[in-house]
């Protein structure tokens, strides 16, 4: 007869091995929180001293973040270091960036209202998607990889457009490159949320076909 360790150490009175999916400290949440504190600093270095000098700083802020995006997914998978933290933390670090650059560039007059709009529109369709799927017992679903590519493509945007809000010889050409990745990240976030959304539709019928089936 086999015994399997987890009994053994149940019958010994030690604990059972803990699930790795439930692990907080490591070093991908860890950068997942460093990128969520970057936020507030963003957001003042934006909206509070309003010189070319902040910006750069902010501009930084940007560029850091999207590089940590990269990096704490990339690390997660070399370093096996997958976690139920990180899957919220990253994709939360991402929207809020997305949404606290959008709102702070609207007030500056950098981009217009509508695009704040646009975004917005996108985050309250899926907010409602998500509140379905927990109604109905299901987490939030994966992140997609249209998802990711369009967080990038925004993310990349917002720092040339901050570049192109000022008085220098390269501003020309760094708005209408912010531009084009706006017009891109924009559509790939409404794509990956309708690919969410229909995702989730799926999920949900077969979840009621599978009740009808037990009915009967």
């Amino acid at each position: 007869m086999t015994v399997q360790h987890g009994e053994i150490a149940k019958a010994a009175g030690e604990p059972a091995e803990r699930d790795p999916m439930q692990r907080i400290l490591t070093v991908p949440n860890a950068i997942s929180m460093a990128r969520l504190a970057g936020v507030p600093v963003f957001l003042w270095l934006v909206l509070g001293p309003r010189s070319q000098t902040a910006d750069w700083w902010a501009v930084g802020l940007l560029v850091a973040a999207a590089a940590s995006d990269w990096l704490d997914g990339k690390l997660a998978r070399a370093l096996n270091q997958q976690s139920n933290l990180g899957q919220l933390l990253d994709p939360a670090a991402d929207r809020l960036y997305i949404v606290s650059t959008v709102i702070a560039l609207a007030i500056r007059a950098i981009i217009p209202w509508w695009l704040v709009g646009t975004l917005a529109g996108r985050e309250l369709l899926l907010g409602v998607v998500l509140v379905i799927l927990r109604r109905h017992g299901y987490p939030a679903l994966q992140v997609s990889f249209v998802g990711k590519a369009a967080t990038l493509c925004l993310l990349y945007a917002f720092p040339l457009l901050f570049l192109g809000s000022h008085a220098t010889s390269y501003a020309q050409t760094a708005r209408v490159i912010g531009w084009a990745f706006v017009f891109w990240g924009s559509a790939l976030y409404w794509c990956a949320a309708l690919l969410y959304t229909e995702q989730a539709r799926r999920l949900l019928a077969a979840d009621r076909v599978r009740t009808e089936d037990c009915q009967q």
